[in-house]
């Protein structure tokens, strides 16, 4: 999951949509240094990504870019699953999206004291530029990958991945929504969060 999908899994708690946000950034026992509910997020967030790594559906979607991509295929996969939901809010979400994005990034901005090094050194550029805005074209998915591909350890393959998400649209759909419901129902039964939206 990637940032969209993680701040939507976090239901109505400020406090878990910050931690579950900067997750990827506080590696081993850090979390212990956050508040309670902060601390949790963080949690939530790496018990999402179990979930979704070791999901059979998530893997059939990362199947279509192993060739290429091989471990790196799910952060491929990440970012599709995260256009999705972004095209289809709406199918999620009684909030319009941009107004959940304008209440998550004033939420983000109030509480930079407290975020990770690495994330305050991208917040600008998520906020400026709308990141999750950029999901909603292949031309703005295209973007992240060379961006991503610039600045991380993922391959440089962007016109391989764009020609397979374009070749396999229907199908990488498909299985977002076969995923999506049953990632929402882990997190409200297992991690006691209730998801505000129409699911």
């Amino acid at each position: 999951m990637n940032f969209l999908a993680h701040i939507y899994l976090s239901g109505d708690s400020d406090e878990l949509k910050i931690g579950n946000f900067v997750g990827d950034y506080v590696k081993g026992r850090d979390y212990e240094k956050y508040p309670l509910q902060i601390k949790n997020g963080i949690i939530l967030h790496r018990n999402i990504d179990s979930y979704t790594d070791n999901h059979p559906v998530v893997k059939l979607s990362k199947a279509h870019f192993i060739t290429r991509y091989h471990k790196f295929s799910g952060v491929i996969v990440d970012i599709l699953y995260d256009h999705f939901l972004a095209k289809d809010w709406d199918r999620f979400s009684d909030q319009p999206l941009h107004e959940f994005l304008q209440d998550f990034h004033q939420l983000i901005i109030e509480h930079s004291d407290i975020l990770p090094i690495g994330v305050k050194s991208i917040l600008p550029f998520f906020i400026l530029d709308n990141w999750v805005d950029t999901y909603l074209t292949i031309e703005g998915i295209e973007k992240i990958f060379i961006l991503m591909s610039k600045n991380t350890s993922l391959p440089y393959e962007n016109n391989y991945a764009v020609e397979v998400l374009k070749n396999n649209y229907e199908a990488l759909r498909k299985e977002f929504y076969e995923f999506f419901p049953q990632i929402i129902k882990y997190v409200e039964e297992k991690n006691q969060i209730k998801i505000r939206g129409l699911h």
